[in-house]
């Protein structure tokens, strides 16, 4: 049970990091959803929802293999 928790907060901020992958993409094709306003707009909230969903799953990853002794010098507390 505990590793489809584990698994469930990993899909989160990657799914996360994919939707921001998506809008940037369709601002490059030049494709607007209709909540967002602006194509400049819309690459901003893709790159910050990248972004955020980046950094919580390298955490999550970081912190995992820091309890593990698998980190380098630099890494270790």
């Amino acid at each position: 049970m505990q590793r489809y928790l584990a698994l469930l907060l990993a899909v989160i901020p990657i799914s996360l990091a994919v939707v921001g992958i998506k809008l940037m993409r369709d601002t490059v094709f030049g494709i607007l959803f209709s909540p967002i306003p602006v194509l400049w707009l819309q690459f901003v909230i893709g790159a910050l929802c990248f972004a955020i969903g980046f950094y919580i799953f390298g955490g999550f990853i970081l912190y995992r293999d820091r309890k593990r002794n698998k980190v380098q010098a630099r890494f270790r507390r």
